[in-house]
């Protein structure tokens, strides 16, 4: 048995196609989703998604946000951005990584606006996700 997989974004579908098994990184923490998986919609958090497969072989997609549903073996992920983690660039992750943390302890260095604060969090967290989902 085997899921179908959708992965869609508002600019484009990343992904497509039959695999074993998907872990997402919902707002509640992560979320393994088997064949046969209850029927369930969730959030989801800035994350990586992890995928297996009919070949054994895992591969991930970095996710900026969105939902998730269960359904009869359909797994339909829409979220804000998505990006595979083969397809980004490994040096250009870690760099946005380090300038997004440097970035967010400056503000957190500085008493001021929490909503720049915020905004530097959410940076950091996609940085984060790129730079985890190319490492995958």
């Amino acid at each position: 048995m085997s899921l179908t997989l959708r992965v869609l974004a508002p600019d484009k579908s990343v992904f497509d196609d039959t695999v074993e098994e998907v872990i997402l990184p919902s707002t509640t923490g992560l979320l393994g989703i088997l064949p046969g998986h209850i029927s369930m919609v969730t959030a989801i958090d800035i994350g990586v998604l992890k995928l297996r497969s009919s070949n054994g072989n895992w591969d991930s997609i970095a996710l900026m946000g969105g939902f998730a549903e269960v359904e009869s073996d359909d797994v339909t992920v829409l979220v804000n951005a998505a990006e595979l983690g083969k397809s980004i660039d490994k040096a250009t992750a870690e760099k946005e990584f380090e300038q997004a943390k440097a970035a967010l302890n400056k503000l957190e260095d500085q008493a001021g606006n929490s909503a720049d604060k915020l905004k530097a969090k959410e940076s950091l967290n996609k940085a984060r996700a790129r730079s985890q989902a190319v490492g995958e």
